[in-house]
């Protein structure tokens, strides 16, 4: 078990963005109307990607996770479901109609809350209406996250029939006292009976999340968690840094009764699950992904092809534009980000009365769009050419430095620590700089110094 390098830790630890978009979410305006989106929309089809990925958000838990960051409900009737499924038909009637046609649907991702926890006559009536409504490209990755608390083995036959081709399994962690700490469930069958049932109905592929950094984990017994994801054999696994932010969510202030583990400790468990899966075969795969030599991923790496979006890391060959709907839920466009109302009554309400529920937005400039690529490209690829973003863009590279506020020294503590290689306008990151990806992508954050919101700890 290597040890982290404490002087490293201490001397980068920090808060920051995630980045899953940039701008980050913190910058979204409430005067972004349902209009700007209408208008975005349309512009969306004469932009890249010109495929479409679509999001479908269902904003409810049977009961609600201590740690939870997503934007979740409980105690929903069934005559509110069906409301709120009906609307999310509206709302993907509405959308769809502004969308070119003859643009491919590649990905479809569900997400929660608890999307396998409502009834599946409602996801068949939803996916049937996508089928209707899109043009589905041959080889199409239809995805759902599932709490293997509310699973049944006949639901996985049925997700199979109505064409989901990956489940992803929100495990966080095996252990019950972790479990019962985070006021979750654990799994209702045994899971390595749910991977082998996932298998034998022939999905493609099957995701396994885990969280590190809750409560009563310790680098040993995370360690003992990371061997029995392993032995799973999943083509994924995912090791999300828990994120403690309970001014934006006060849910997670009870959490602190019991306590956490130390930022080493947790720096710890990153390390202990990145040197066992690479042991076990696996790629690294950006901040928190591990993938199969042979799975798309690991290929879109080693391409330096890899991207990502609110819904996780994707491929540059299956990512779209992204397309969200339901409470909560945000679009991801060439040119715009838009989040829907958060709170499921009220999306409703303004899906019957005026068919789009936009919260908030933002229009991306082009020279955010190029501050995007560079950030995803850290944090994805732990790569950048910058002379590649120049050609892309149609500008020099020395307008690059200028948009990113690039100084002489910027990245030097960052070299003299090992943690990159800087020559030529190209960034390479280093093994060890993996941990501090988020860290390096803030120096190329203009927009950094102007604190809006609140963020977690990058390490």
């Amino acid at each position: 078990m290597s040890k982290v390098d404490e002087k490293l830790l201490k001397k980068y630890s920090s808060t920051g963005p995630r980045y899953t978009s940039y701008p980050p979410a913190t910058f979204f305006d409430t005067n972004f109307s349902n209009e700007d989106y209408v208008e975005k929309l349309i512009l969306s089809n004469s932009e890249s990607p010109e495929s479409v990925s679509v999001y479908i958000h269902i904003p409810f838990c049977p009961q609600i996770c201590h740690f939870c960051g997503c934007t979740t409900e409980t105690g929903f009737t069934k005559p509110f479901l069906e409301r709120y499924i009906d609307a999310l038909i509206k709302e993907i009637e509405f959308v769809s109609k502004k969308i070119d046609s003859k643009r491919k649907l590649t990905q479809v991702h569900w997400g929660g809350g608890t999307p396998n926890a409502i009834s599946y006559k409602y996801i068949e009536r939803v996916t049937n209406k996508l089928y209707e409504t899109f043009d589905f490209s041959a080889n199409y990755e239809m995805a759902i996250e599932c709490n293997p608390a509310h699973l049944e083995f006949n639901h996985i036959e049925l997700l199979k029939k109505f064409g989901f081709n990956r489940i992803s399994l929100g495990i966080q962690d095996f252990r019950t006292d972790v479990l019962e700490g985070i006021n979750r469930k654990p799994s209702k069958y045994p899971i390595e009976k749910i991977v082998k049932k996932i298998e034998d109905e022939g999905f493609t592929g099957t995701n396994i999340d885990l969280v590190y950094g809750l409560p009563y984990q310790t680098p040993e017994n995370f360690s003992e968690t990371v061997d029995r994801a392993i032995k799973l054999n999943t083509d994924r696994v995912v090791t999300f840094s828990y994120a403690h932010v309970p001014s934006v969510l006060p849910r997670q202030k009870i959490l602190e009764k019991i306590g956490f583990p130390s930022s080493s400790d947790k720096a710890l468990m990153y390390e202990i699950a990145y040197e066992k899966l690479l042991k076990a075969g696996y790629v690294s795969i950006g901040m928190d992904h591990y993938s199969k030599p042979e799975d798309e991923f690991a290929i879109a790496l080693n391409n330096k092809q890899l991207h990502r979006n609110f819904q996780g890391y994707c491929t540059r060959e299956t990512t779209g534009q992204v397309y969200a709907f339901g409470a909560s839920s945000i679009s991801q466009l060439d040119s715009a980000y838009i989040q829907n109302i958060k709170n499921a009554s009220q999306y409703i309400n303004s899906i019957e009365k005026n068919n789009l529920a936009v919260l908030r937005g933002y229009s991306v400039t082009n020279e955010q769009k190029i501050i995007r690529e560079i950030i995803n490209s850290i944090m994805c690829n732990y790569f950048v050419d910058l002379n590649k973003i120049s050609k892309k863009y149609k500008v020099s590279t020395s307008d690059i430095y200028k948009i990113v506020k690039f100084k002489e020294d910027l990245l030097d503590d960052f070299i003299s620590d090992g943690i990159l290689n800087f020559k030529s306008g190209i960034i390479a990151i280093n093994e060890k700089g993996r941990l501090f990806t988020r860290n390096i992508a803030m120096r190329f954050d203009p927009m950094i110094d102007q604190k809006v919101g609140t963020y977690s700890n990058t390490v």
